[in-house]
């Protein structure tokens, strides 16, 4: 089958950095469903694995999570989907990924894709309704608590997580959301979305908030830059508020919490497939829920640009994009 791997982390203005391959139609096992893939989206995490996880040699390594196609085969014990359903997933970062013709998955992090959608359309919102769904309702919980008055400001809306998060904690929850974007072009994205209120991110977090008319926020979930905007969080932050981020910033002084009572919470998507959690088959379930909304008109795609078929070419343009932070939702390739 067609993959496009990479070997070693290199720049990914280096013709090495992504390369086509050749590699063996894969054979599932107990839990898992092969797909054929027909469209895929590129995340940060991509790009982050390409740059930070070196490959054993002779081994090419296969990225892509996000990811739409069709049932192909299935493993003795797989009893959710049968060979022709369309599905959709993120996978797990473990195995090879999307980038190839054929992709293995457990059917338990899989669902059965919105019906209403494109195959590109789809593609863009797997990984990012995921990370979204945990961060809103695992980690902060708000399915637990009447979230009437209650304030959420997520730093940085306009990305791939944002722009599905926004849509969520409007569509599920009494929450008002402020979104942060620094371009016109992004800040009415957000706004599109749903967003009550659109900040800059490059003004003092606290100055914006207060011009915007919020007194500070009761719960944080910062997307990215987090150890930059750390200090204007805290202040931001009402006592005992709540943070949420899903980057790897740098060094933090997690004292600067105590004084306010604030607690942190991390999300990864990937956390339940990577440890076969006992509540793994949550994604599974997650996903079928965001489809049902999706095709009730509740929630909309965050499709930003389609770059062409699956090739090495268009993977390093959409690894480059990524790179320079500057994109509005998601980057989507189809076909082979």
């Amino acid at each position: 089958m067609k993959a496009i791997a990479f070997t070693q982390s290199l720049p990914i203005d280096h013709p090495d950095a992504l390369q086509e391959i050749e590699l063996p139609i894969p054979t599932p096992e107990v839990h898992d469903i092969r797909v054929a893939v027909s469209a895929i989206s590129v995340n940060p995490v991509d790009a982050k694995v390409r740059n930070s996880a070196l490959p054993e040699i002779g081994e090419p390594r296969v990225l892509g999570y996000d990811s739409v196609g069709i049932v192909d085969a299935v493993g003795s014990a797989v009893t959710r989907f049968q060979p022709g359903d369309r599905v959709w997933y993120a996978g797990n970062i473990a195995r090879q990924g999307s980038n190839a013709e054929y992709q293995l998955v457990d059917e338990r992090i899989a669902s059965l894709a919105p019906k209403s959608l494109s195959d590109t359309e789809a593609a863009a919102l797997p990984l990012t309704a995921i990370t979204a769904w945990e961060l809103l309702f695992d980690r902060l919980e708000l399915g637990m608590r009447d979230t009437q008055g209650k304030s959420l400001l997520v730093i940085g809306a306009a990305g791939g997580v944002g722009s599905i998060l926004v849509q969520l904690a409007k569509q599920l929850t009494d929450i008002t959301v402020i979104g942060t974007a620094s371009r016109p072009e992004s800040q009415s994205w957000v706004k599109s979305l749903g967003a009550d209120a659109v900040i800059d991110h490059r003004q003092p977090l606290d100055q914006a908030l207060k011009a915007a008319g919020f007194d500070g926020v009761d719960m944080v979930i910062s997307l990215n830059q987090s150890d930059h905007h750390f200090d204007a969080i805290i202040e931001a932050l009402k006592p005992q508020g709540k943070l949420a981020l899903i980057d790897d910033p740098e060094l933090i002084d997690v004292r600067k919490l105590k004084m306010k009572s604030l607690s942190l919470h991390w999300e990864l998507m990937f956390t339940r497939p990577l440890f076969t959690t006992e509540d793994i088959a949550k994604q599974h379930d997650l996903l079928g829920e965001v489809a049902a909304m999706i095709d009730d008109g509740r929630l909309k795609t965050t499709l930003g640009e389609v770059l062409g078929p699956i090739n090495a070419e268009n993977l390093k343009r959409a690894h480059a994009l990524i790179e320079s932070n500057r994109t509005i939702g998601k980057l989507v390739l189809e076909g082979f």
